[in-house]
């Protein structure tokens, strides 16, 4: 392809609303385009370009896995929405619209309940089983606020499979297992250094997922990581050794006798530590939320966490199956019958439920809030009743890894891949069966598999740039090689590099070829900034025989004779 005849709109301006280097360079760079400033983006030549390779890549690896490729509809019917359960719990981000016979749908985000009639409808025996389908399809997420370009855009690119199986073991063995593998082969060919991580199912559902995490300064997710084991969770899943008592000089862990003490204003736990001369390990937090369910209902929750701990509001909103957990004033606590800086689990006005962390469980000689002013009870035992426990507290860097006791560590994380075992979430809501061996109807277990596909451009760049531009992977460069013509009014200079364009060219290599008239300054900022991987510079040096060969990774420059070109290129490639 010519430079000269291509839509490659580069420009020197940062835009406006861009922070992250990806935003910055598929912008400035010519590969895509906002619209009106509302997290939607046309893909332009070059972006198509890459967008259709990365496909290309995950269409090759899924079915080499035995996937098979669908195109579902991209407007779907509310009704299916309300079968699974998910119609109100999965909040403002699912873009409800109405036809003109006043019929309910939604613009999919994801497709689980499209993909679940379709089989239930298709599919009937075990015979049949297991048979895993997917797409690669554009969705639509109404984000409150959209951003960052590709990374948190509203509508984007994004392939997702379902796998339908006659047991659990089959589940885990023939999907979930497969597809990571198969995720794992997509990823490696993009050229990119991730990390596989346990994670919350979120909306979606499930007994279990992981998360495939390009590792970023700039992700939005904090992972974290054991530098002794190959352990990874995201912050929202991940789990740690029980926080060991702070050791004492005499050995000796405090005692003490239960009764009420008086704290005249100690609300904090830092006051509280103070006022008792006590390490905040001992002492018991008070965290209290609204949880927001479906139909309109609202709950008061307090989460009771240790002093020197921090609540994860993922693993808190799953333990009282909320679908969104938000914040409470003193006003409305007071207004419940609570008293804000006091608050404990004993004698709770009625309609307020709580959880307590589950390393809590077991636990004596405590110190928490009395549910009365101006008063906390020390010598707190724990409650033995499992239902009031679950995990809750934010894994902290530091901590202790529970997997081979190393130390844990936070990083930031882009995530490009979710790959869920859904067991029958949706199958059984929805009365989507088959029958078995024995006749016998049951509902198929499942599993789900995503990746952001137009997400990865960004996520590519985020980790492959320099202060000039984007540095594409060979695997998913938009070119693999370009021709730079120093001065295209050169006549010499213009037919060397149009003699290796036709080279090239018939060999079947992608080759761009800067045929401009524009000034060689110029030229090398383009495409430094587009970041093909290989650029082959046809200038001054001619005269000498020679051209320069630039790897755009790291700028390194050669010269090399220009009759024997092609064959460094090809080798190079």
């Amino acid at each position: 392809m010519r430079f000269s005849h291509m839509l490659i709109p580069t420009t020197k301006e940062v835009p406006n609303d861009a922070t992250l280097p990806s935003h910055i360079y598929l912008i400035r760079g010519g590969f895509i385009q906002n619209v009106g400033g509302s997290g939607l983006y046309n893909f332009l030549p070059l972006g198509k370009r890459v967008l259709d390779t990365v496909r290309a890549i995950a269409k090759e690896e899924l079915d080499a896995a035995g996937c098979q490729e669908v195109d579902l509809a991209f407007v779907t019917p509310a009704s299916l929405w309300e079968e699974s359960g998910r119609y109100e719990k999965y909040g403002k981000e699912l873009l409800r619209l109405k036809d003109r016979k006043e019929n309910a749908f939604v613009l999919g985000p994801t497709h689980e309940e499209m993909m679940v009639n379709l089989v239930r409808h298709t599919v009937r025996s075990y015979k049949q089983l297991p048979i895993n389908l997917y797409q690669i399809k554009t969705k639509f997420r109404d984000e409150i606020r959209p951003r960052f370009g590709l990374m948190r855009g509203r509508e984007f690119l994004m392939k997702d499979g379902y796998s339908f199986h006659k047991d659990a073991e089959d589940m885990k063995i023939n999907g979930f297992d497969n597809m990571e593998r198969a995720y794992r082969r997509i990823f490696d060919r993009l050229g990119l250094d991730y990390r596989i991580v346990e994670a919350d199912s979120g909306a979606i559902g499930g007994s279990g997922s992981k998360e495939f995490m390009v590792l970023a300064e700039s992700g939005e997710d904090t992972i974290v990581v054991c530098d002794h084991c190959s352990y990874g969770a995201n912050i929202e899943a991940a789990k740690r050794a029980p926080k060991p008592a702070p050791v004492y000089a005499d050995d000796e862990a405090p005692e003490m006798t239960r009764t009420d003490f008086h704290t005249p204003g100690v609300t904090t736990i830092d006051a509280l530590a103070e006022f008792f001369h006590i390490d905040s390990h001992h002492l018991i937090k008070a965290v209290a939320k609204k949880a927001l369910y479906d139909e309109g209902v609202e709950k008061i929750v307090l989460f009771f966490i240790r002093g020197n701990d921090a609540l994860e509001e993922t693993k808190a909103c799953n333990a009282v199956d909320a679908n969104e957990l938000i914040d409470i004033s003193e006003e409305a606590l007071r207004a419940a019958g609570l008293t804000p800086g006091y608050m404990g689990f004993n004698a709770l006005p009625e309609g307020v439920i709580f959880r307590m962390d589950q390393e809590l469980r077991g636990e004596n000689n405590l110190i928490m809030g009395a549910n009365r002013a101006e008063y906390h009870t020390i010598g707190v035992q724990m409650p033995d009743v499992s239902e009031h426990y679950a995990d809750l507290v934010a894994v902290q860097a530091g901590d202790v890894c529970s997997h081979c006791g190393g130390t844990l560590r936070h990083t930031k994380g882009i995530e490009v891949g979710h790959i869920f075992q859904l067991g029958t979430r949706y199958s059984e809501p929805m009365g989507a069966t088959f029958l078995d061996e024995n006749g016998k109807a049951k509902p198929y277990e499942m599993g789900t598999y995503g990746i952001g596909i137009s997400r990865l451009l960004a996520a590519i760049i985020e980790q492959h740039h320099d202060d000039r531009g984007c540095i594409w992977t060979p695997n998913t460069a938009p070119f693999a090689v370009e021709i730079i013509i120093s001065n295209v009014k050169k006549e010499a200079e213009r037919e060397a590099g149009e003699a290796l364009y036709a080279q090239l060219k018939a060999a079947g290599v992608e080759v761009l070829l800067d045929d401009r008239p524009e000034r060689f300054g110029s030229k090398m900022s383009d495409y430094e900034l587009i970041g093909i991987p290989l650029a082959v510079v046809i200038g001054k040096k001619l005269a000498e025989g020679q051209a320069e060969i630039i790897v755009r990774e790291g700028l390194d420059r050669v010269d090399h004779p220009v009759d024997t070109l092609f064959d460094a290129v090809m080798k190079r490639l």
